[in-house]
Formats: structure tokens, C-alpha cells, sequence
């Protein structure tokens, strides 16, 4: 049977996992924090703390660290001092997932109402920040806007919708802007959150009620699942050989529930793979 080793535990609602030179990173909602995890010591330590749920992060090809602070707005940039700045002004609050292409192109997304303050549902789009700084949106009608990865060879970004049960591709043109919608896959019942890409062009997605993380082909066939005892949030490829899926996960409450997730119930996985990691994130 396949072993899902225990990382690290006691966190609150852990989210956007990204593997970056020998450490994992993650943000804990919970506790507005960044965190690097250095998966053979277990040891982790905070990076970067921004009071905001959403809180996710991308790598800029340069290696500098990008973080959305969804409640100001803004997209914002770690320096190497660990100091934060503003990279771009993303216009308004209530941003999610974020993914960033191998020219400096950033995508980031936001849900059309918000759930937990009660509003009725509106779909949500992607915005495109190019390196210039400047911000507009290149995808709308997208249900609940997710995690979103861009493939190896850049052509295509695909985003999550988790209210459509379905991963949604676009081309990505010179300018960066998107076209061609397609479904890339559809998951029947599995609700998509974060996703990562593998070097065969399979795509991993994390599911929150599922407490699975699966690996499916494009056109919706499942290759691998990895089953859980909790919600699985987000998931990345790593280690040094890219055959490592990272998976974090919490015991969630729902949309409407104080904290969202029990508390300390915040975990990080890892399990072997057979395919490594590919594109980005």
C-alpha cells in the first residue's frame, strides 16, 4: 500500500504549496502566514505574514516570491530582506489562486461573490498581470475559479472550476492573453481546488469533499488517486526529483462555518510518485 507520510501538522486551512530550491512552500489562511518547509528535517519557519484569507503565492521566473493579499487588492512582492512591496494594483479585494508563466506573465483569479458573507452567486474571471505591471481581465464565466497551472511548454494555462466540476484550458497568446476555451477535463463528481501538471501531461487536483487527491488525463480519465482522511486543498510536485506530491490538507467545516476548517486540523502530506512534476506552478 502506499505511504502518505505526515510532514507536518497542527496548522489551520493550508493552502498553495509550492516547491522552490530544497523547501516546500505554503500558506496557513488561519494564521495569515507563508511558510518554507524543509520536508527532511520537518522543521518550517515563517516567511512572510499578510493578513489575508485568500493567501496564496507563485514563484516570478527571476525566483522572487509573489504573494496576493486578496483583502487589499493587491499583488504584492518578497524581497530578498524577507521585505514585502507592491508589485501590481489588482484594483479590488477578494483574489484566490495565483500562477505565473515562464516570461513573467501572472495570472490571478477571484470568485464573483463571496460565500461566506452570504451574497448570491456570481461567476468569476482571471486577470492578467503582464510584467509591466499593468492588470485586465482575460477569462470570465468561470463558476469558482480555483487552482490554475500553466503546462511545460506555456502554451496553456488550466484553471480549476470547482462549482463546474471541471478543469477549463486556454491558449495563452504572445501578448498573454487567453483564448480558445475548451474543457479540458470533465470530473463528474470531483471537485477541483489546486492542481499541479506532471512531465506526461496528466494533471493532479486536490479535492476538498473527495479527501482524494486525484491524477486525471485530459478528457477526465483517472490514471492515480490518493485517498485521505480530510480535505485536501492543494497539491505540488517537488523534491529533487519532482516525485514528490506535496498535499495539504484540514478537516473542513464549510463555506459558511467559523474558520472555515477545524482548528489544528491543517496538514502536510507527501507520497511517492512514479511521474514527475512539470510546467508550473
Amino acid at each position: 500500500m502506499r505511504e502518505v507520510r505526515k510532514l507536518l501538522e497542527g496548522r489551520g486551512l493550508v493552502e498553495s504549496p509550492r516547491w522552490h530550491g530544497d523547501r516546500l512552500y505554503f500558506s496557513d489562511w488561519t494564521a495569515g502566514e507563508v511558510l518554507a518547509l524543509d520536508p527532511a528535517e520537518g522543521r518550517s519557519e515563517v516567511v512572510a505574514r499578510v493578513a489575508s484569507l485568500p493567501l496564496c503565492t507563485d514563484r516570478h521566473p527571476d525566483g522572487g516570491m509573489l504573494i496576493v493579499s486578496s483583502a487589499d487588492g493587491l499583488l504584492l512582492r518578497r524581497g530578498a530582506d524577507g521585505s514585502l512591496s507592491p508589485y501590481a494594483d489588482l484594483g479590488r479585494p477578494g483574489w484566490n489562486d495565483i500562477v505565473v508563466d515562464g516570461r513573467g506573465n501572472t495570472y490571478v483569479n477571484r470568485a464573483g461573490s463571496d460565500p461566506m458573507a452570504g451574497e448570491a452567486f456570481a461567476p468569476g474571471s482571471v486577470a492578467l498581470v503582464t510584467p509591466d505591471g499593468s492588470v485586465r481581465e482575460v477569462a470570465d464565466d468561470i463558476a469558482f475559479p480555483n487552482g490554475m497551472a500553466v503546462t511545460p511548454d506555456g502554451s496553456t494555462l488550466i484553471v480549476a472550476d470547482s462549482y463546474r466540476h471541471a478543469l477549463v484550458a486556454f491558449g495563452i497568446g504572445p501578448d498573454g492573453g487567453l483564448s480558445g476555451r475548451r474543457v479540458w477535463a470533465d470530473l463528474g463528481e470531483g471537485t477541483p481546488d489546486g492542481i499541479c501538471v506532471d512531465a506526461h501531461g496528466a494533471v493532479w487536483y486536490a479535492d476538498v469533499p473527495g479527501r482524494c487527491c486525484a491524477r486525471v488525463a485530459e478528457g477526465g480519465a483517472v490514471l492515480d488517486r490518493v485517498d485521505l482522511d480530510r480535505g485536501a486543498f492543494a497539491c505540488a510536485l517537488g523534491g529533487r526529483d519532482r516525485r514528490t506530491l506535496f498535499v495539504v490538507a484540514a478537516v473542513w467545516r464549510g463555506m459558511t462555518e467559523p474558520g472555515l476548517v477545524t482548528p489544528g486540523s491543517g496538514q502536510v502530506l507527501a507520497v511517492r510518485v512514479e511521474v514527475p512534476g512539470a510546467g508550473r506552478p
